[in-house]
């Protein structure tokens, strides 16, 4: 029996992709001016909120749009540099969302300096600066994600390992003397004069744990067990996973009182044992978990009953949340009041919970539905990768972060909307907070180097040369 081998090389571009050619450079530059477009709508914004309330531009106009497009300019090299065959639309979409969550923020910050001289109080510190802050640091681990993790299956090999600093981090609040209690929820740590919240990194953490555990067991979780109602239920034996994500989930709601954290894990990983399994019992599973576990922390524990009855009466004789939140939204209505003619000011933590509230009382319907497309498009983006990469791991998690970015948008909006029960997550990219624009931009950087992979073409193999001859094997 005779095998021959092929012992060819490659020409064109080399297997790292460093390299790019003329439709990759078509690519950039379609995204560099989108960049610059993004950047121009939002200080375009910034301006409008100036000469509507002071009748002129402002003097901080060149700082803040020279910051933004020096920031996103950076990111739009890195991507060039390390990851030209990634999507070119994420990035401006992503760009855009943060400008105009600067805009908003700084539009807080003169409603509430202006509140102050009014009341006679000293003007509260803005927070607008402190958010372009973050956002360099976000754009910088950006930069350094991408500049690391060259291939997105290393992060597999490392699945244990990230699986368990992401527990760490969720576990870290409740040290003592560590963590710390803000508004009920035990998310924050304290350290050195600083506060982070370590469940966002946390959620980046086990979305790779997830993808890396389901790759490699998605055979054993799709052996079908008993039939009910036209479904095919796994075994019982292999129910430990979702089970033990059951669990984790309901810890985060007890001990850290946080049910948006608690949903959005156990929501994603659900979604992503359906995506690798194609079982839809599993989700079946999941539906009875989450109401059932719903139920049970709804009998047991009062802050997640004031939850719910302030969702079932928005309306309290005080003014509360929700109910200011409702009638700003009401006021905007379709066009919204404009920019500075709201009082979005009057809603506690309008900045951080409640900035959709804001945005939909003086952007309107109009405007809260084209923030909420951009969402779309990045989701969309990012499950079209999922659906172009050619290894397991990287389908799981590209699937695993769009999932989670559509999942807390859902939960944010449905919580400002009264749709369902307020959870205190922030909004991505709008909402001031330098844990969360942290933890997305890193979000951003993983999905763009999925997205690099996905659209990378595989190398041309030429002809073999006289020096490459075919080896002949003899069996």
């Amino acid at each position: 029996m005779t095998a021959t081998v092929e012992t060819g090389r490659t020409g064109g571009m080399s297997p790292s992709g460093t390299g790019a050619g003329p439709k990759e450079r078509r690519r950039r530059t379609t995204e560099l001016v989108l960049i610059v477009l993004a950047v121009a709508i939002a200080m375009a914004a910034y301006a409008m909120v100036h000469i509507a309330r002071d009748g002129a531009l402002p003097a901080s106009l060149p700082r803040y749009a020279g910051g933004l497009l020096l920031l996103a300019l950076v990111a739009h090299v890195a991507i060039r540099r390390f990851a030209p065959y990634a999507d070119p639309v994420i990035l401006p979409a992503v760009v855009l969302l943060n400008g105009l969550g600067l805009v908003l923020i700084h539009r807080l910050d003169l409603g509430e300096a202006d509140n102050a001289l009014a009341d006679g109080d000293s003007i509260p510190t803005p927070d607008a600066p402190l958010q372009l802050t973050w956002t360099a640091v976000g754009v910088a681990l950006f930069v350094l994600v991408l500049l690391v993790i060259r291939d997105h299956r290393l992060l597999q090999r490392l699945t244990f390992i990230i699986g368990t600093v992401g527990i760490l981090f969720l576990l870290l609040p409740l040290v003592p003397g560590l963590g710390a209690t803000v508004n009920g929820s035990r998310l924050w740590i304290r350290l050195a004069g600083l506060s982070f919240q370590p469940g966002e990194i946390a959620k980046l953490a086990l979305i790779i744990f997830f993808a890396g555990y389901l790759v490699v067991h998605r055979d054993a979780l799709a052996l079908a067990g008993k039939r009910f109602a036209g479904l095919d239920l796994p075994r019982a034996r292999d129910l430990g996973p979702i089970l033990l994500a059951w669990v984790a989930s309901l810890g985060v709601l007890v001990f850290q009182r946080d049910l948006g954290s608690s949903l959005l894990f156990f929501g994603v990983f659900v979604v992503l044992l359906y995506v690798a399994t194609e079982r839809a019992s599993w989700l079946l599973y999941g539906f009875v978990l989450f109401f059932g576990g719903a139920y049970f922390a709804y009998t047991q524990f009062g802050h997640v009953q004031n939850r719910v009855e302030l969702w079932l009466n928005p309306f309290p004789a005080d003014p509360e949340q929700i109910s200011e939140s409702l009638y700003g939204l009401a006021a905007g209505g379709i066009l919204g009041t404009g920019l500075t003619e709201g009082y979005p000011e009057r809603v506690p933590f309008a900045s951080t919970d409640f900035i959709v509230a804001t945005l939909g009382e003086e952007l309107g319907l109009t405007g809260l539905m084209a923030v909420l497309v951009l969402y779309a498009v990045i989701v969309e983006r990012g499950l079209r990768t999922a659906l172009l990469v050619r290894d397991g791991f990287g389908k799981l998690l590209a699937t695993g972060l769009s999932v989670a970015l559509a999942l807390q948008l859902f939960v944010v909006v449905g919580g400002v909307t009264d749709l369902i029960p307020l959870t205190g997550l922030t909004t991505p990219f709008l909402s001031y907070g330098g844990s969360s624009l942290i933890a997305n931009w890193i979000l951003v950087a993983l999905l763009l180097r999925v997205s690099h992979a996905a659209r990378r073409p595989a190398p041309p193999v030429a002809p073999a040369g006289p020096e490459e001859m075919t080896q002949v094997v003899r069996l």
